[in-house]
């Protein structure tokens, strides 16, 4: 039986190749943060992108074709009170989006812009092939930020006309 088995049906993110006799069984595998972020992702979803305390990011990285979309809510202190992610992509892109969501909640957007690509590579272990997905993930951090923070100065620029 030549060619590829998938193990679970997750052929991105565990394949088993067989090799020439004798038959040796190669197995190319995530590190298990990776597939426990891909196998349960944590705040999958969307938010309201119409509403003034909701910024959404949507980055893509045009070499592999990853396509990250992350939304985060900020309460009236400044506090990322939620975040969802859709991301279309391998088991990295979709680990590093899920990682993403948990790390921002509870943050000040000051402290969310903290976060770095090598925080999160180091945090699920990616290998070197896969950083570009924890760059779009920090991408998609500081695209949701910069639409939230041009909603509330749209907002500041809607209150000036009213008010004359």
């Amino acid at each position: 039986m030549a060619g590829l088995v998938a193990k679970k049906c997750i052929t991105p993110l565990v394949v088993m190749r067989r090799i020439t006799s004798p038959e040796y069984t190669v197995q190319a595998a995530y590190h298990k943060k990776v597939v426990d972020h891909y196998e349960n992702p944590r705040n999958v979803g969307s938010l309201d992108k119409t509403s003034k305390n909701v910024g959404t990011g949507l980055v893509g990285a045009p070499a592999c074709g990853d396509v990250m979309k992350l939304q985060i809510e900020v309460d009236d202190q400044g506090k990322i009170v939620d975040a969802r992610f859709k991301t279309f992509g391998c088991g990295s892109a979709i680990a590093s989006s899920s990682l993403v969501t948990e790390w921002v909640k509870g943050k000040s957007i000051n402290e969310a812009l903290t976060i770095k690509n090598t925080d999160i590579a180091k945090e699920l272990s990616l290998p070197p092939v896969k950083l570009h997905c924890s760059m779009l993930a920090e991408d998609a951090i500081k695209a949701a930020l910069n639409d939230y923070r041009l909603k509330q100065q749209d907002g500041k620029i809607e209150a000036v006309k009213v008010s004359n």
